[in-house]
C-alpha cells in the first residue's frame, strides 16, 4: 500500500458495500485517512460505531461528511486536502431507476459531473469511477445513465492533466448490499419459496474484494480516460440459486420463476464488439483506452483504423460459465457466507 503512504483517499457513497471492503481492506495500512462521504446520518454512525468496535487502532483514520454528490459546493466542501477519491455513490437499483428514471440522471450522470469538477478544481490527483456492465448496451434507466456517467467521464478527462480520471466497469457483485444471495438466504431460512427471475439468465459475478482489486488495477495501471474491466466468470441465475441452496439447505425443488423484473436484461455484456476493436489485453483485465482524437471533423473523413482487434463482445454468455460445484466454491469463499453459515451451526 506504499502508494497510499500518508494520503487521504475520499470514498463518495462510501456507507455501501464497497466503502466497506475498502475500509477493511485499507484501515491497518499505512494510510493516512480515509473519508467518507455520503448522505445518510444513520449508516455513517453505524459505520462509526462498527470499525470503532471492530478496529479500535484504526478507526480514527475515518472521517465522516455528511453531503450529497447532486450538490456540488457539499462536494466541494468535503475535498479540501484530498489525494485520491474512488467515486462509488449511484443509485443502482434497475426496478427503481425504471421508476425514477430522471432521480438516476441527478445521481449518476450530474452527481459524477460534480464530483469531477470538484476534483478538477482541488488538485486531486487520481479519481477512479465505479460503472456497471449495465452501461455496455444499454436496455434501462440505471445502465442509460450509468452509460452517460462514463461519457462524462471520457469527456472530462480530457479537460486535465493534473488530475487522472478512469472508469472501472464491473459484473454483480455478490452479497453487496441490495444484491440476491442474501435474499435466497432469508427465504430459505424462512422456509419460503427461493424466488428467481429466469433460470437461464446468465450474469458475471465477482466478490467485493475483486471489485476492490480492479479499481486498484485501474488505480495503478489506468491512464486518463480509460475504461478497465476483469475478466470475471459468470453463471446462470438457476445454478447460482442451486449452490446456495446446497449451502444453506435450501429445496432445490422449491425454486420458483417468478419473471424478468423491469429492465432486466438475459445476459450483461462488460465490452461492447465497439470496444472490443480497440481493447488492450492486461492479463486478468482488459483496458479500453480513451479516443484521444479531437473535434476536428476533417479528419474523420481523411483517417481511421485499418485493422482492428479480433475479440469480440466480452458478455455473460461467452466467458467461463461456472459449473454448480465452482459457483458454490466461489460463493463459499466470501466472507458473507462465512458468517451467515457460523450462524447455521
Amino acid at each position: 500500500m506504499s502508494l497510499f503512504s500518508g494520503k487521504t483517499l475520499m470514498i463518495t457513497g462510501g456507507t455501501g458495500s464497497f466503502g466497506n471492503a475498502v475500509l477493511n481492506r485499507f484501515l491497518k495500512t499505512d494510510i493516512g485517512e480515509i473519508r467518507i462521504f455520503s448522505r445518510d446520518e444513520k449508516k455513517q454512525d453505524d459505520m462509526r460505531h462498527e470499525f470503532q468496535a471492530k478496529m479500535p487502532e484504526a478507526a480514527d483514520k475515518i472521517q465522516f461528511y455528511i453531503g450529497d454528490v447532486r450538490d456540488l459546493q457539499s462536494v466541494k466542501n468535503a475535498m479540501h486536502g484530498v489525494d485520491y477519491i474512488f467515486h462509488a455513490a449511484a443509485l443502482k437499483q434497475v426496478p427503481s431507476c425504471e421508476f425514477f428514471p430522471l432521480e438516476a440522471v441527478k445521481t449518476n450522470v450530474l452527481g459524477t459531473e460534480n464530483v469531477l469538477t470538484a476534483a478538477i478544481d482541488e488538485g486531486v490527483e487520481t479519481v477512479i469511477c465505479l460503472s456497471t456492465d449495465k452501461a455496455a448496451y444499454p436496455v434501462n434507466a440505471m445502465g442509460t445513465s450509468k452509460a452517460m456517467m462514463e461519457k462524462v467521464i471520457v469527456a472530462k478527462s480530457r479537460t486535465t492533466k493534473k488530475t487522472k480520471i478512469c472508469c472501472t466497469r464491473y459484473g454483480n457483485v455478490m452479497c453487496s448490499r441490495g444484491s440476491v444471495i442474501p435474499l435466497w438466504i432469508d427465504q430459505i431460512r424462512n422456509g419460503s419459496p427461493i424466488t428467481i427471475t429466469d433460470g437461464s439468465m446468465t450474469r458475471f459475478i465477482m466478490s467485493l474484494d475483486e471489485a476492490v482489486d480492479l479499481v486498484l488495477f485501474a488505480f495503478e495501471h489506468g491512464t486518463a480516460g480509460d475504461i478497465l474491466v476483469q475478466k470475471a466468470p459468470a453463471c446462470t441465475i438457476q445454478t447460482q440459486a442451486e449452490a446456495v441452496c446446497e449451502l444453506f439447505g435450501g429445496d432445490k425443488n422449491n425454486i420458483k420463476v417468478i419473471g424478468i423484473r423491469h429492465g432486466e436484461k438475459m445476459y450483461e455484456t462488460l465490452l461492447t464488439n465497439e470496444e472490443c476493436a480497440h481493447a488492450i489485453d492486461m492479463g486478468n483485465f482488459y483496458r479500453v483506452p480513451c479516443d484521444s482524437r479531437g473535434l476536428n471533423y476533417d479528419k474523420y473523413f481523411i483517417s481511421g483504423d485499418s485493422e482492428r482487434n479480433t475479440l469480440t463482445e466480452f458478455n455473460s454468455n461467452n466467458t467461463q460459465l461456472l459449473t454448480l460445484e465452482q459457483t458454490k466454491e466461489k460463493i463459499a469463499s466470501l466472507q458473507y457466507i462465512k458468517d451467515e453459515m457460523s450462524k447455521e451451526q
